[in-house]
C-alpha cells in the first residue's frame, strides 16, 4: 500500500529512531532539531528575493491546509526555515516526512522555485 493510501492514523503513529533515521535518509538536506516530544525534522531554504520567499510560503500554507498537517515557519527577507513535528504523537510520525517530501517538490533540483513559485 502507497503511503498516500495509508489511513490518516497509520501516517499519524509515531516513528521508532530507526525508521526516523531510515526516512531522514531519504530526504535532502533536512536534519533533526529538537529531542523528546519537541523532536521534529527542520529545513531552511534560501530565495533570490522577499517576493519568491512569500510565494514559497503561500505554497507550504496551501500544501499544509491540504495535507491537514501544519509546520512552524520561519520567515525571513530571504529564507524561510520550515519544521515539521506532530504534536499528537509527541515525535515525529510518517507525515512529517511525506509533507517534508512535498515541500521539496515545490523547488525545482537547483532549489529555485518551481513553476507555481515562478
Amino acid at each position: 500500500m502507497a503511503a498516500d493510501n495509508l489511513p490518516q492514523r497509520v501516517r499519524r503513529t509515531a516513528l521508532s529512531a530507526p525508521q526516523i533515521v531510515a526516512k531522514l535518509a531519504q530526504l535532502q538536506d533536512w536534519r533533526l532539531s529538537g529531542d523528546g516530544a519537541a523532536l521534529a525534522i527542520e529545513k531552511t531554504y534560501a530565495f533570490k528575493s522577499y517576493l519568491q520567499t512569500i510565494a514559497f510560503v503561500n505554497a507550504v500554507a496551501f500544501l499544509a491546509e491540504q495535507s491537514d498537517h501544519h509546520p512552524e515557519l520561519r520567515v525571513g527577507y530571504k529564507t524561510c526555515s520550515v519544521r515539521w513535528n506532530t504534536h499528537d504523537v509527541k515525535g515525529l510520525s510518517l507525515s512529517d516526512f511525506e509533507c517534508a517530501a512535498k515541500v521539496d517538490a515545490l523547488l525545482d533540483p537547483s532549489g529555485t522555485p518551481g513553476p507555481a513559485l515562478g
